[in-house]
C-alpha cells in the first residue's frame, strides 16, 4: 500500500513539473504596443555540394524592421548542432536593417542531402520566422582557397 501511495505521489510530482516546464516554454514573445515586423530578404538558401572535410560555410541573411516599433530578436534555435546562428542583440529601429549570420559546419553532419531549419524568435507582430538552409554534403576535400559571391568558406 505504501508503494502505491509513493508511486502515485511521484507521478503527480512529475506531472506538475511537466506542466510548469511546458507553460514556461510556451510563453509567446511579447508584442510591442505598436508593432515591430521582421521581414527577411530571403528565407531559403542552398549551399549546393559541400565537401565534409572542407571548412565552415557562412551565409548572412539580411532583414529589415518594416514595423513602426523597435524590433528585438530574442533568440534563435537551430535544428542541428551542425548549424550555428549569430545576431545582434540590440534593438533594430523601424526601417533599419540587421543581419543573421548562419554557419554550417559540414564535418559535424553526415554525408548526403541536408535541410536544416533556423527559427527566429522576436517581438515581431507576425510571430516567429524561419530560415531553411539546404545542400548536399559529400565526401572529399576542397581546395585551400575559395572565393564565392555570397558566402565565405573558412579552411581550418
Amino acid at each position: 500500500m505504501k508503494r502505491i501511495i509513493l508511486l502515485s505521489l511521484i507521478l503527480c510530482g512529475l506531472f506538475v513539473c511537466y506542466q510548469a516546464f511546458s507553460q514556461r516554454r510556451s510563453k509567446t514573445v511579447p508584442n510591442s504596443a505598436r508593432g515591430a515586423e521582421l521581414t527577411l530578404a530571403e528565407n531559403t538558401y542552398n549551399f549546393g555540394d559541400v565537401p565534409r572535410k572542407g571548412g565552415d560555410l557562412v551565409r548572412e541573411f539580411p532583414f529589415t524592421n518594416t514595423g513602426d516599433a523597435p524590433l528585438v530578436v530574442m533568440r534563435i534555435e537551430t535544428s542541428c548542432s551542425c548549424i550555428k546562428a549569430s545576431f545582434s542583440k540590440r534593438p533594430i529601429a523601424p526601417g533599419a536593417s540587421g543581419v543573421i549570420r548562419i554557419t554550417y559546419e559540414p564535418h559535424k553532419g553526415q554525408a548526403g542531402n541536408f535541410s536544416k531549419m533556423v527559427l527566429i524568435y522576436s517581438n515581431s507582430s507576425s510571430g516567429r520566422k524561419s530560415i531553411c538552409v539546404q545542400g548536399n554534403s559529400i565526401e572529399g576535400n576542397m581546395p585551400r582557397k575559395i572565393k564565392t559571391g555570397k558566402h565565405r568558406i573558412k579552411i581550418k
